[in-house]
């Protein structure tokens, strides 16, 4: 009979992940920051991270919203908030993780192990937040701030570029309501099997199609066609007072990834998502094209960059 298989237990050299970390964690308020609720139930239900996590996930909420008050003042409150969600999102914060090699660390049930837990985006994010909880009440906002503001660092300050893609949908509805156009509708079908289903979605506004979009799944497929569509009013209309550059960023961003794309595959291929703006591009839009799809760029921000030597107390980068 084969022997079943055993996962890879826990690092319990902690003192390497605090160095990693930074300021020194309480040894109790780390090793519960660590445990996993499927280690904990497993081992007759011990206390489990979660309690930490919701008090890092304020802590770390008001950290990162003050930053974002500070430094961008000519920022409305709108686009504040979707800068906070993109660099406090689970792909960030899981990107975060994987720069400290926190995966490694966290003490996981066997199933949970075995089925990679160790580098899902849920745990490494939900880890990332009790870690910040117990540096809190270990020592307060002021030595966690330096802790968070240096840990999301990459992700603040792309913040308002990350933001502007986070939602194209709510992006083009404000878009098309301040050059009174309607709101945008998506006519969506799908192709394939079930197991291998490709949705192709059509964004319309004013009841002409305005952007296209392909992708695994209808959430996906509309958002890639609403970031088309935007940057097809965008193109022929401006932003109408609107003022978003962290948009205009973005659409720049995407149109360059697409480029670096279709340059690797010797100009054939075209990235999921991408469409032609039915009207000509105006002066001063960005790069005087359209760009749409989930870009390279952004599948990038869900797996940390490769391990490289570290100095006390940064994360890898």
């Amino acid at each position: 009979m084969a022997s079943r298989r055993k996962p890879r237990p826990a690092r319990t050299d902690l003192e390497a992940l605090v160095y990693r970390w930074g300021p020194a964690i309480d040894p109790e308020l780390l090793d519960l920051a660590l445990t996993h609720r499927s280690w904990a139930h497993e081992n007759g239900g011990l206390p489990t991270n979660e309690r930490l996590e919701f008090l890092g996930d304020s802590v770390l909420s008001i950290i990162v919203t003050e930053y974002l008050y500070r430094t961008h003042p000519e920022v409305p409150e709108g686009q504040l908030a979707k800068m906070r969600a993109a660099t406090v999102s689970e792909p960030a914060l899981a990107g975060a993780g994987r720069d400290l090699g926190l995966g490694e660390f966290i003490r996981l049930g066997k199933g949970e192990a075995l089925s990679g837990g160790r580098d899902k985006d849920s745990i490494l994010s939900d880890t990332v937040e009790a870690l910040i909880g117990a540096t809190y009440l270990t020592h307060g906002l002021e030595p966690t701030r330096a802790v968070v503001e240096r840990l999301v660092a990459r992700f603040l300050s792309d913040a308002r570029i990350r933001g502007a893609g986070l939602d194209w949908k709510t992006s083009l509805q404000e878009l098309s309501a301040a050059h009174g156009l309607g709101n945008p509708s998506y006519k969506v079908e799908g192709d394939g099997p079930d197991h291998d289903r490709v949705f192709h979605a059509h964004a319309l506004v004013d009841g002409e199609v305005l952007g296209e979009g392909t992708g695994p799944s209808k959430k996906i497929a509309e958002h890639r066609a609403a970031e088309a569509a935007y940057a097809t009013i965008l193109a022929a209309r401006g932003d109408g007072g609107l003022n978003l550059p962290g948009v205009n960023d973005a659409l720049r961003a995407d149109l360059k990834a697409q480029q670096a794309a279709s340059t690797g595959s010797g100009g054939k291929a075209r990235t999921a998502g991408s469409s032609t703006p039915r009207r000509p591009p105006a002066a001063g839009a960005p790069g005087g094209e359209t760009a749409g799809g989930t870009t390279s760029r952004r599948r990038a921000a869900r797996r940390g960059p490769a391990s490289k030597s570290m100095t006390p107390g940064s994360p890898r980068s």
